[in-house]
């Protein structure tokens, strides 16, 4: 990956394929924002179409799950965000992390990186180590239409003192591939492209089609795992996912399901 390679709208429309443009409503770059999430959910507000898309080479206020800050240094790595609207009811989305998450490690995995791990509901790990996140915002009318912003942060090439601040063991998609020259512009048009198609199809089809596309990265599924929620810690055996998305555990009481957003999951 160029050090030199700034985020371009004409490279990254030309790298996409002809669905894709038909499926991208507005594409913007910002060299700084709050937050990509931040700024497409203010749009969204406003009017803004599915389909809308937002790319920053920095965030002051980036964002992770939970409040986490999302360490965002300029040009080095990729913040993303998409507006996708449904005529679903908010809570028919919960299932979509999943959906997109299975989407990107597909599209790591072509790109060379081996040894991916998809930790619910929404980490994507190298060797055990975080090498991007998600972060799903919805809001919209109790039994729909709604909205959804699907914000992705990729490390690519982060040096040690940029992440100094991040309080879990991280990697980078440079160290992943082991060097491996890769177009920043490129990358995101790739992702642009699959995510918008995986959005569509979660639109007609739900969860479904991603549940198999999902597991063959859940190494997770087997081994004994805690669940933290608040200031309480459930131990059990993770078992898999549910077909509505949540996470599902074997534990001394039975077999217990737990739904996106009440969980953090660490293996034990």
């Amino acid at each position: 990956m160029s050090e030199l390679e700034l985020l371009d709208t004409g490279q990254i429309r030309a790298g996409l394929s002809d669905a894709g443009r038909d499926r991208l409503a507005r594409l913007e770059i910002h060299d700084q924002i709050d937050s990509t999430n931040t700024h497409l959910m203010r749009e969204a507000s406003a009017g803004a179409p599915s389909g809308a898309v937002c790319l920053a080479e920095r965030q002051t206020a980036g964002r992770g799950r939970r409040g986490r800050a999302w360490i965002s240094p300029f040009g080095v790595n990729l913040y993303l965000s998409i507006l996708w609207r449904y005529p679903l009811a908010p809570a028919a989305l919960g299932g979509a992390s999943l959906a997109v998450g299975a989407a990107l490690a597909e599209i790591l995995r072509t790109a060379g990186v081996s040894d991916l791990a998809l930790k619910w509901p929404n980490d994507i790990l190298w060797q055990g180590r975080k090498l991007a996140g998600l972060l799903l915002e919805v809001a919209g009318e109790s039994q729909g239409p709604s909205h959804l912003v699907v914000g992705v942060g990729l490390n690519l090439r982060m040096d040690p003192t940029q992440g100094n601040d991040i309080d879990q063991p991280w990697t980078t998609l440079d160290q992943a591939l082991n060097g491996k020259p890769l177009s920043r512009n490129r990358l995101a048009a790739r992702i642009l492209d699959d995510l918008m198609a995986a959005l569509e199809q979660y639109g007609s089809e739900g969860l479904a089609p991603f549940l198999d596309r999902w597991r063959q990265f859940d190494t997770l599924q087997g081994k004994p795992v805690r669940l933290l929620m608040g200031e309480r810690i459930i131990e059990g055996r993770h078992a898999g996912i549910g077909p509505d998305g949540s996470l599902q555990l074997d534990t001394p009481d039975g077999r217990r399901s737990f739904q996106t957003g009440e969980v953090s999951l660490r293996g034990s």
